[in-house]
């Protein structure tokens, strides 16, 4: 007997597989938290470290941040397990470069920001080492936090034209 809806659902099953996790080269390093990463089908996707916030363009610490996360990531084959686009477009979710979790290293080196705003998005896990990284990077003052006033991006953007 023919069961249609078997085929259906193996075609979901298998599209939803794909559509949350992607491995490829990174091509771009956008900034401290934004690459783009080159598939096998040479497909590129904008992708969006989730969990961190790195610091923008005109901020202290900017181009420290895009080039630790160059360093980790750029030419590296990268798995990114996302679970949303933002309204950018960019895929949101974890990195992992040579089986690390990149967002974390940019955490513990102090060139990002934990974003606490999405950590209901986080595996409890990951908000725990999130923490704690941004807490012991800022306790030994490790990259943005040599400056103990840094400002944070969401709080530089929400400023806008002031800055």
């Amino acid at each position: 007997m023919r069961r249609p809806w078997v085929a259906v659902l193996l075609a979901v099953a298998a599209f939803s597989v794909s559509a949350e996790s992607i491995q490829g080269k990174v091509v771009r390093v956008s900034d401290g938290d934004t690459i783009a990463v080159l598939d096998s089908r040479n497909r590129q996707y904008k992708v969006r470290l989730a969990g961190i916030d790195a610091p923008e363009r005109k901020q202290p610490n900017y181009e420290t941040s895009r080039q630790h996360l160059a360093t980790l990531t750029f030419g590296k084959i990268v798995v990114v397990d996302w679970y949303k686009k933002d309204r950018y477009g960019r895929l949101v979710g974890r990195v992992e470069a040579e089986r690390q979790d990149v967002g974390l290293l940019q955490l513990r080196t102090g060139q990002a920001w934990w974003f606490r705003q999405y950590a209901h998005e986080q595996s409890a896990f990951d908000r725990s080492q999130y923490a704690a990284a941004e807490s012991e990077a800022r306790a030994n003052g490790r990259g943005l936090w040599k400056n103990p006033k840094a400002v944070p991006p969401w709080e530089w953007r929400a400023a806008g034209s002031k800055r």
